[in-house]
């Protein structure tokens, strides 16, 4: 078995397992997508949910649901709930980063215009808020709520951190708790909630959420650095051509001399990015060591992750999301 068929082995088992349930989250999002008055909301929507994906977040309600052992309806609202919030943050995104590929397709705000894609975020994020009011339970509504504005702040942090050579690692953590993390944790955290989990299985499963979401934005890190094009839906050096600063630089940069240092200033704090220069910083990045150490981060945030899940019930759910903290890793392994 190779090590793409391995990694996809847990999200494909995982898939299965929730086939029925995902089959209604989709029905219920494209019902939701719909409007009657601004037909480009759900041509941009489509566009966007029809480039595939990998439906992590939803699954991970689900499954965590599921592992509680729910049997109501309400985990379907809340898992679309999730996947219009992630929607609506990309959208977002890819306005503020100027992203022009996405999953490997055109980006929304290139085939329509910045507009577009800013309003119908807008429109996703209200159609959440929705969604997540259903159900009746001000716990859920709570945690999704918090982690709406949560994912906001962290963008906004973002925007001043990751140009800054100042930015440390404790500083990019915060960044990715709340752009990344706290998605994740509020996933598999309503989960638990909708299923009438106690306290300490429902703090389990943020636990495993919140550590998930570190060592996924980790290992997207690192793949922008020295993954394929048609692995990462995305052009290699992205990251470095948008000027931010991931956990390899931030790496590479405490460890740097005084002329490495004012490379890395010239170009991801000056923006003055010459040819050359993506090679350079891939050298420096591998003179110091700083792929290898994120990676061993990222392996220690998995390891938390599945340590997570130890307390709580025995169900063959719980095994495929101990695999799944395993998969995210090994696309670096």
């Amino acid at each position: 078995m190779t090590v793409q068929e391995n990694v996809r082995k847990p999200l494909d088992r995982l898939a299965e397992a929730l086939a029925d349930e995902m089959d209604a989250v989709d029905a219920l999002i494209r019902e939701r997508m719909t409007s009657q008055h601004a037909p480009r909301i759900p041509e941009v929507t489509a566009h966007l949910i029809g480039a595939g994906g990998k439906r992590l977040r939803p699954m991970l309600t689900l499954a965590s649901a599921r592992l509680m052992g729910y049997d109501g309806p309400w985990h379907v609202h809340l898992a679309a709930t999730v996947e219009f919030i992630h929607t609506a943050t990309l959208l977002h995104d890819d306005v503020v980063d100027e992203s022009r590929q996405r999953r490997g397709r055109p980006t929304a705000n290139l085939l329509w215009d910045n507009k577009s894609s800013v309003l119908v975020g807008d429109y996703l994020f209200a159609r959440s808020f929705q969604l997540m009011v259903e159900p009746g339970n001000l716990r859920t509504l709570e945690i999704l709520a918090n982690a709406s504005a949560t994912i906001a702040e962290g963008e906004v942090l973002q925007l001043t951190a990751a140009q800054d050579l100042a930015t440390d690692e404790s500083v990019y953590l915060q960044v990715v708790r709340g752009k990344t993390a706290a998605l994740f944790s509020a996933a598999t955290e309503v989960g638990g909630v909708i299923a009438g989990g106690s306290a300490d299985q429902v703090r389990a499963l943020f636990d495993y959420g919140d550590a998930l979401g570190i060592a996924f934005q980790i290992v997207d890190d690192l793949l922008d650095y020295g993954g394929a094009t048609d692995t990462i839906g995305k052009n290699v050096g992205d990251d470095f051509r948008e000027r931010k600063l991931t956990l390899p630089v931030i790496k590479a940069v405490a460890r740097a001399t005084p002329e490495e240092r004012a490379f890395w200033s010239r170009t991801i704090e000056a923006g003055d990015q010459r040819e050359g220069d993506l090679d350079h910083a891939l050298s420096l990045l591998a003179r110091h060591g700083a792929m290898e150490a994120a990676r061993r981060d990222a392996l220690g945030h998995a390891a938390r992750a599945r340590a997570a899940l130890t307390t709580l019930p025995d169900h063959p759910i719980r095994e495929m999301l101990s695999d799944l903290a395993q998969f995210v890793v090994s696309r670096v392994a």
